[in-house]
C-alpha cells in the first residue's frame, strides 16, 4: 500500500550529527544524494536494497516524494548575458 506523503517525508531526516546535516534516510548514514546518485548512474532499486540491507522499498519512494517537494518549490529565472 502507498503510504500518505507525510509518511513518507518523515523517513527523510536532518541531523547536524549525521552527514554533516545532509538528508539522509530514517537517520542512517545513507544519504539522500547517495540513493539519488546511485540510481541515477543506472543501480536499481533492488541492487540498492541488496548493498544497504537496512533499506526498505519505502524509503525510495520518500527520497522521491521529499525530491518532488524541493522541485515543486524551484523556481527558475532566466538570466541574461550580455556579448
Amino acid at each position: 500500500t502507498m503510504m500518505n506523503i507525510e509518511n513518507l517525508l518523515a523517513r527523510i531526516t536532518v541531523n547536524n550529527r549525521i552527514m554533516v546535516g545532509k538528508p539522509t534516510i530514517r537517520g542512517m548514514r545513507i544519504t539522500v544524494e547517495q540513493i539519488l546518485r546511485s540510481l541515477s548512474s543506472g543501480l536499481s532499486e533492488e541492487e540498492l536494497l541488496e548493498e544497504y540491507p537496512e533499506l526498505e522499498k519505502a524509503d525510495f519512494q520518500a527520497v522521491f516524494a521529499y525530491v518532488t517537494a524541493l522541485v515543486e518549490e524551484e523556481r527558475v529565472y532566466p538570466v541574461r548575458m550580455s556579448a
